[in-house]
């Protein structure tokens, strides 16, 4: 019905429409009229034998005209390029800068046809509400009516500036009970695990709270305590001596780093093309 609408508002004529889709022009009158009926709404004037739009008529063949268009790009686009299309991936704030980013231009290279639309998330939401083909999430491999591909664990090392270490030398496991520490918001136990004492401790919580990686990375680095974070994240600090490794012993836990797929993405093209890279670029750090 809408192709039909459409072409006989591109022609201005039931019979020029016929002729181009190849269809009789009662068949044509036909679909345009259930069409009215369906929406409720008269779309074209009929006067003898010719036709014209009503005003209706003409903003409804405006849009239908350009919606018809973007569907047929799109079916060109996945005929001639099947792994093409829009992947909207919700990533967490100091993995996707710091991991993913560096990494993503081979991705974009090897499918040159997917668009990646990023959304930053640190609390729960909705796949199908929010869009969301596929999160990358730290937790529990728990997601109801999802797939949960692993990619890596975390080990979370004590890390500090060297200035930071002059004021307060730290020669053993035990020495960081008494010097400032710096938490995150999402390991609330992560000190305690550490330093295997009771969470509810009020020397657990000697120090600033960040919600980011990223910001008690820098807090650590200005000197401003000792931060428990991941070793992969924090490398080129490591590399460029703004951190020190104090001890090699990571944090335990039982979460993990994985690919969340939800069952409505699951053979979406672009969501395969990248959780096949992604699990390649795991491999190969």
């Amino acid at each position: 019905m809408l192709v039909a609408f459409d072409c006989a508002a591109r022609t201005g004529s039931f019979t020029a429409a016929a002729e181009e889709l190849n269809l009789t022009t009662s068949a044509i009158s036909r679909q345009v009229r259930a069409l009215e009926e369906q929406l409720g709404v008269v779309l074209f004037r009929r006067i003898n034998k010719a036709v014209a739009l009503t005003e209706a008529g003409r903003t409804y063949a405006r849009e239908i005209h350009l919606a018809l268009k973007r569907i047929q790009a799109a079916s060109l686009c996945v005929m001639t390029n099947p792994r093409s299309g829009i992947l909207n991936l919700a990533i967490l704030p100091t993995f996707g800068t710091r991991w993913l980013m560096p990494r993503l231009p081979g991705f974009i290279e090897s499918n040159p046809g997917v668009t990646v639309n990023f959304v930053t998330k640190l609390t729960p939401f909705d796949c199908a509400a929010e869009g969301i083909h596929a999160a990358i999430h730290f937790g529990l491999a728990d997601w109801p009516d999802a797939e949960a591909v692993y990619l890596m664990g975390e080990e979370s090392i004590p890390v500090a500036a060297p200035a930071f270490l002059e004021r307060y030398p730290v020669t053993q496991p035990a020495d960081l009970s008494t010097v400032p520490r710096l938490l995150l918001a999402s390991r609330p136990d992560a000190w305690a695990q550490w330093l295997d004492t009771d969470a509810r401790s009020p020397a657990q919580y000697q120090g600033l709270l960040f919600e980011q990686f990223s910001t008690a990375a820098q807090a650590a680095a200005a000197g401003l305590g000792v931060a428990l974070l991941p070793k992969f994240l924090i490398a080129s600090e490591i590399e460029r001596g703004e951190l020190r490794i104090l001890f090699e012993r990571p944090v335990p836990t039982k979460s993990a780093y994985y690919l969340m797929i939800p069952e409505e993405s699951a053979d979406y093209a672009p969501v395969l093309a990248f959780r096949e890279w992604l699990l390649a670029e795991v491999g190969r750090s």
